[in-house]
């Protein structure tokens, strides 16, 4: 019993401390695509290549002198950064990322703890985290930020929908709501007879619609470009945080971002066949390519997501909401129909 506490210890602080690093760095890698692609210089002073740079940032949030509404509700006013940045970092809990070794007979799983209902335990906490915006936006007592915290509280609701719909088809194929069986579930290889070769069993090539919607909506529940409503600098200023500053007003951007990496790491063990990859070496390479493989998919989707950010507008709100109910909504159903009717077809 020992064993297992001073590991799960060692897990959590191992997990935590990695996604703490990738929040940090997805903000200087941000800033740097989004200044190439607009052909700027981002972040170069502090540090080489301004590598340094989140860590001065990091310096000038704690620093930073903190502004509190005289009229504000203050126990909700501090109790709403808090609980979005723990709601966020909480999903992380059950994402696996490799396959686990065995240390003096104890199994290690690259994962803090193995459910097996682990998608639903991700969709319910991450739905949760509405929460805390719409607080913010309440407790602040300004109307900025209240019509910004409603803004969000209706997007996040409606492309919830979309985003459960969207990997329904995932699970009738797996058989499983467990993540680590859903990977397990695409560790074969498909032969394709007219082109005489084998492609990866990845659940993207059976379910390219229920990706669509999947991402496409996640991307409404990260609020992000070019879907970043709770946001406007014309109407709402800066929407639900405008009053906040300091620590808390960081904490509402770590959140975001450690949702983007929440999103990321579940279309990658859903639909991308989570850590298999290519190549497999021997012995001890076998034991960490598979995380490789993982991080590398899961980057590619945070760059794609800051990739869109130096591309795209911001859509109107009712664009938002006619996207969601009237192409999502009915492609997600659309999709559950036809997989279901292949599922049975095929016996």
């Amino acid at each position: 019993m020992t064993a297992l506490i001073i590991i799960a210890v060692i897990k959590v602080a191992v997990v935590l401390t990695v996604l703490l690093t990738v929040i940090a760095y997805a903000t200087w890698l941000e800033r740097k695509v989004v200044a190439h692609i607009q052909a700027r210089w981002g972040p170069y002073l502090v540090g080489p290549h301004g590598l340094l740079q989140p860590v001065a940032d990091g310096a000038k949030f704690i620093l930073k002198e903190e502004i509190v509404p005289a009229e504000a509700d203050k126990v909700i006013y501090w109790l709403a950064p808090f609980l979005g940045f723990v709601l966020a970092c909480l999903s992380i809990a059950v994402i696996p990322f490799g396959e686990g070794f065995t240390v003096h007979g104890h199994p290690i799983q690259f994962q803090i703890t193995d459910l097996n209902i682990g998608l639903l335990f991700v969709f319910a906490v991450t739905s949760l985290g509405v929460y805390s915006i719409a607080l913010a936006g309440w407790s602040s007592n300004s109307k900025y930020p209240l019509f910004g915290g409603l803004r969000s509280s209706a997007q996040m609701i409606s492309y919830e929908l979309s985003l459960g719909l969207a990997v329904i088809g995932t699970l009738m194929m797996a058989g499983t709501l467990s993540l680590r069986g859903i990977v397990d579930a695409q560790s074969h290889t498909w032969y394709i007879h007219g082109v005489n070769t084998w492609v990866p069993h990845w659940y993207i090539f059976a379910q390219p619609i229920g990706f669509f919607v999947y991402f496409t909506s996640a991307i409404a529940e990260t609020n992000r470009v070019p879907f970043d409503l709770p946001e406007g600098e014309t109407e709402l200023v800066g929407g639900y945080h405008t009053e906040y500053s300091s620590m808390k007003f960081a904490m509402f951007f770590m959140s975001e971002y450690a949702n983007m990496v929440t999103v990321s790491c579940l279309a990658t063990l859903l639909f991308f066949g989570g850590w298999h990859g290519p190549v497999f070496g021997p012995s001890i390479v076998q034991i960490f390519l598979p995380i490789f493989w993982f991080s590398l998919k899961v980057f590619c989707f945070l760059f794609f997501y800051i990739w869109m950010r130096g591309t795209l507008p911001r859509f109107r709100y009712d664009q938002l909401m006619s996207l969601g109910w009237k192409f999502l909504l009915p492609l997600g159903l659309l999709n559950i129909l036809v997989t279901g009717f292949l599922i049975v077809w095929r016996g």
